[in-house]
């Protein structure tokens, strides 16, 4: 039935949902973790990541929060990737914690077979690459004064 080289696209919610169920089950060794920010968000578009820096490293044990938005045309473009967590990365903007496609290739060479655990793990392998491994850190919290694109002082307030 000439079915050779004939490839199959998955709809983009039964992605979103397959990688869902993975981000809930639990991943690897439990350094990485994903999930929707709130079951209202019917085009689930925006996610909330988890990576607990590696060891030997600045980031050991660093708890490090981060937002992922996945567009409409997510997955044949990448998500927006942004840091909530202060940190210090050859790929993060130090101004409003945005992962820089132009500085974090997978993101810049994006594939539609890559998924928000990708990104997340190798975030984490970035945080142990030797430009990353050693540089002074924030103190920990969250983006306290750190600036959003549009030029405004975002706050975070713990209750």
């Amino acid at each position: 039935m000439g079915t050779e080289g004939s490839t199959v696209i998955v709809p983009r919610s039964f992605r979103l949902l397959e990688e869902l169920e993975r981000g809930e089950k639990g991943i690897g060794d439990g350094t990485v973790s994903y999930g929707m920010d709130g079951a209202d968000d019917v085009y689930m578009q925006s996610w909330t990541g988890t990576i607990i820096g590696p060891s030997n490293t600045v980031h050991d044990g660093r708890i490090y929060q981060l937002k992922l938005f996945c567009g409409h045309d997510y997955p044949e473009k990448p998500p927006s990737v942004k840091f909530q967590s202060r940190i210090n990365m050859s790929c993060v903007n130090q101004e409003t914690g945005v992962v820089e496609p132009s500085s974090f290739p997978m993101l810049a060479d994006w594939k539609r077979e890559y998924t928000m655990e990708d990104i997340l793990t190798r975030l984490k392998k970035e945080m142990s690459s030797p430009q990353n491994r050693k540089l002074t850190q924030p103190p920990e919290g969250n983006d306290e004064g750190r600036v959003d694109p549009k030029g405004l002082v975002l706050r975070c307030c713990i209750m």
